[in-house]
């Protein structure tokens, strides 16, 4: 089973994201059902070790709060786009959030994430996109922003790969107090 654990995000902000998508040849765009935030990628395990990750992030106890997007942005590998978000504005109460993930992930077996986290949401997945439609799309774009979206919960969804995109399901949600 491939898990992670994410805040999925409303309908009518994930209609907004895919407003934005077309115009970037080279750019396989998210399908707006895959919207999300990601706290913490898990990768593969077997049953009994989800069910102790499951344990762990239910004992989880943060306050409930907001998030906004805000901005478009791209990650680069070895100096190359690879990656268009949306980016999420800082938030104290999301990265404490995430850092009980974290260390809940960690208790449960998991070695320790090397990443940063960076929260975002993926909007497209890029292959030798063109680059001087890329760099307009995010100056047309870099201006965007979204109304807070009310966090009430987390999720532990499972990731199956697939040939267009991946399928989530939501397995565990997590509610906050």
């Amino acid at each position: 089973m491939r898990l992670f654990a994410g805040l999925d995000l409303p309908w009518e902000l994930r209609e907004r994201l895919s407003g934005l998508a077309g115009g970037i040849p080279g750019a396989r765009w998210v399908p707006p059902e895959n919207y999300h935030i990601t706290l913490r990628f898990i990768g593969e395990v077997v049953a009994h070790q989800a069910e102790e990750i499951d344990h762990a992030l239910a004992a989880l106890r943060v306050r409930r709060f907001t998030v906004s997007l805000t901005g478009i942005g791209t990650f680069e590998k070895a100096g190359r786009p690879v990656q268009l978000w949306a980016g999420v504005e800082r938030n104290p109460q999301l990265y404490l959030l995430q850092s009980k993930i974290e260390t809940a992930c960690q208790r449960a077996g998991l070695e320790r994430e090397r990443r940063r986290f960076a929260p975002h949401v993926t909007l497209a997945r890029l292959e030798n996109a063109a680059e001087a439609k890329l760099a307009s799309f995010v100056q047309a774009n870099n201006l965007f922003r979204a109304a807070p979206v009310a966090v009430e919960h987390f999720t532990l969804f499972s990731s199956q790969l697939g040939k267009e995109a991946s399928v989530y399901t939501a397995e565990v949600e997590y509610s906050l107090v």
